[in-house]
């Protein structure tokens, strides 16, 4: 039974790779076309392209993804969406599902990978988190995003969450940004891409469909970086709680 299982495992993610390449590869025209355009249009455009890509994907890998609170984003308002992080697919799911053109934060490593790092540097702010120059900028650029009127897509987890808790501790960068911009955060919670690529197994994956629940936006207005720490726990709080009650 186990090999039999290990078996589908490997082979459902050959599929689902293939499925990812074969995707790619019209996504990947559409973003040279629009690569050399000015922000914040670039990054419109790319949204766009971005949920036909996975809009597209998703479903043919048996992994829909089924959103829920888009009604908390209101129009003409920008947000510092804080997602939980347990997978490599956080990615593709949270950039297309989130009402509006939005930038993440992303390592630059993975912007060497061929065809898909071009996709990636095109619509991420890069960040090398060995050099202090590059960090300085990467939080500069965030501040930009939101000033431009685009969403600013955050994991203040800040890396793949591979213990046995159902969330890891929260850095402060996301939370700086949201308070020196005043910008509202809106909490989000990506639910089943660990049960899809399990850490725990080396070329293994099994379908899955993918809630993404937005929670109502909490102000930042008025506020300083002497309630940071206060307000850190408290989205980690309200994120660990709906986690625990939802998963």
């Amino acid at each position: 039974m186990n090999f039999l299982k290990n078996l589908a495992g490997r082979v459902y993610l050959c599929y689902f790779l293939l499925l990812f390449i074969l995707t790619m590869l019209p996504a990947y025209i559409a973003v040279l076309l629009i690569r050399r355009l000015p922000d914040p249009k670039r990054s419109i455009a790319l949204h766009r392209i971005f949920k036909a890509w996975m809009g597209t994907f998703m479903p043919l890998a048996f992994c829909p993804v089924r959103r829920q609170g888009a009604q908390y984003f209101e129009a003409g308002k920008t947000y510092v969406v804080v997602c939980n992080h347990n997978s490599f697919i956080d990615i593709p799911v949270s950039s297309p599902w989130i009402p509006g053109a939005n930038k993440t934060l992303a390592k630059i490593e993975i912007s060497k990978v061929p065809l898909f790092g071009t996709i990636y540097k095109t619509g991420t702010i890069l960040v090398d988190r060995q050099d202090e120059q590059s960090r300085k900028q990467s939080f500069a650029a965030m501040r930009q995003t939101l000033q431009m009127g685009l969403h600013l897509c955050l994991y203040p987890e800040g890396t793949r969450n591979k213990s046995d808790e159902d969330l890891q501790a929260f850095q402060d960068g996301a939370f700086v940004v949201a308070i020196r911009e005043q910008a509202p955060i809106i909490p989000a919670l990506i639910f089943n891409t660990g049960k899809i690529l399990p850490h725990t197994k080396k070329f293994w994956a099994r379908p899955s469909p993918i809630p993404f629940h937005f929670l109502p936006a909490g102000s930042t207005e008025g506020m300083t970086l002497r309630e940071l720490p206060e307000l850190k726990q408290k989205v980690w709080d309200l994120m660990n709680e709906y986690y625990k009650q939802h998963k």
